[in-house]
């Protein structure tokens, strides 16, 4: 088998339908298998599981056992080659595995020619790979390729300074801006929402340390397998949609696992200083309440003009749809002034979601938002910030 694709849910029953019809279509010609790890959903996860996708190995945790222990219990069950551990709030394309195995077959062939050529500086093996990843507005996602996050960078990224020199090679380390969004290209670190490896690799590293809850794994298996003589890559040739945050409630919860996770990392990797403690203790305390501080000051906008993206009018949800939103709603190809609030409303059934991604990343604007209809017109599912959790409105 080619590819096992791994998806760690907790309680986001219509984004898990949406990225499982994804990754279904996507599929489609490879050899693989989809893995669910469900981490005792309180919604009806497992039963919309069991209901509509019978070929979908489905494991039900009794309890939620984070994000480490999760995806290793759905590791021990793959049979592939390959492994993708993906986010349950993502999308892909439906060529996004197509590319990213005969990216890896081009790694694979490239490493194999240099070694029977006896080059002596042979590159090392591929380690993780992952891909470019947008937002639910189509904004580019920079944690997507980063840096190892040693106490520099870190403290580069904490109070800002990659902002102020994005040229120098001293300050934008963290989110490897050697590299544009555009550019393939060797990176140190890669986020947990889609990674492919080898599985082998991936347990000879020890997979993600369950000692870490959630948010540092990714960064410590990457760095794991950097450490092990393995390039890591960042491909840009494929975007997958991120949402994020639609399992985390930003609280202080939150800002206590938040903390543990970067005080796990540099404890485990780096020697400590009473001085540099401080300072990440601080660093980290600072970080996550900025974002729980985001998440609760975001002014949702009510967009002033609605767009219906479908290659099929049909009056009835169209109806349906206004009725719900309070709101008419144009076809696609009605002319509207560029400065007013737009929300396109893409109806999945006639749309692919290749295209819906791309129809999202060629109209990235501050004033634009997107939201999916869903195959069987029952759900509208979508989020306007990264910061916030998404919308799910059904019909």
């Amino acid at each position: 088998m080619q590819l096992s694709v791994i998806i760690l849910n907790y309680n986001v029953r219509y984004f898990l339908e949406q990225c499982v019809l994804s990754v279904q279509n996507a599929l489609e010609g490879i050899d693989a298998e989809i893995i669910v790890v469900d981490n005792a959903s309180s919604d009806d996860s497992c039963q919309m599981i069991k209901e509509k996708f019978s070929n979908v190995t489905l494991i039900e945790n009794k309890d939620n056992l984070g994000f480490p222990k999760g995806n290793n219990i759905g590791v021990a069950k793959a049979k592939g080659e390959n492994i993708c551990i993906l986010n349950p709030d993502t999308v892909v394309a439906e060529d996004t595995f197509s590319k990213i195995l005969d990216f890896v077959n081009r790694l694979r062939q490239a490493q194999s020619d240099k070694r029977q050529s006896k080059v002596e500086l042979v590159e090392t093996d591929f380690g993780i790979i992952g891909c470019k990843l947008i937002d639910g507005s189509g904004k580019f996602l920079p944690e997507c390729k980063r840096g190892v996050p040693t106490p520099w960078v870190a403290f580069t990224k904490i109070f800002g300074l990659y902002k102020l020199f994005p040229n120098s090679s001293w300050f934008n380390q963290y989110y490897a801006m050697h590299l544009n969004e555009n550019q393939s290209g060797e990176v140190d670190i890669l986020v947990g929402a889609f990674m492919v490896m080898k599985r082998d690799l991936y347990l000879e590293v020890g997979g993600f340390d369950e000692n870490c809850f959630m948010y540092s794994d990714d960064i410590d298996l990457s760095y794991l397998v950097k450490k092990a003589g393995y390039s890591n890559y960042y491909f840009a040739d494929t975007t997958v949609i991120h949402y994020k945050g639609e399992s985390t409630v930003r609280d202080g919860l939150y800002m206590k696992r938040f903390r543990e996770a970067m005080q796990f990392f540099y404890k485990k990797h780096f020697k400590k200083s009473w001085f540099f403690d401080v300072v990440m203790q601080l660093g980290s305390f600072a970080f996550s309440l900025l974002k729980v501080f985001q998440s609760k000051t975001i002014k949702v906008k009510k967009p002033e003009h609605y767009i219906l993206v479908s290659e099929e009018y049909n009056d009835e949800i169209l109806t349906k749809i206004s009725n719900k939103l309070k709101v008419n709603i144009n076809k696609k190809g009605k002319e509207i002034p560029l400065d007013l609030r737009v929300e396109f409303i893409i109806d999945l059934k006639s749309i692919s979601f290749k295209k819906a991604i791309e129809l999202m990343e060629n109209n990235m604007n501050k004033a634009y938002t997107f939201k999916f209809l869903s195959v069987n017109h029952d759900f509208l599912i979508g989020s306007n910030n990264s910061n916030e959790r998404g919308e799910v409105i059904l019909l």
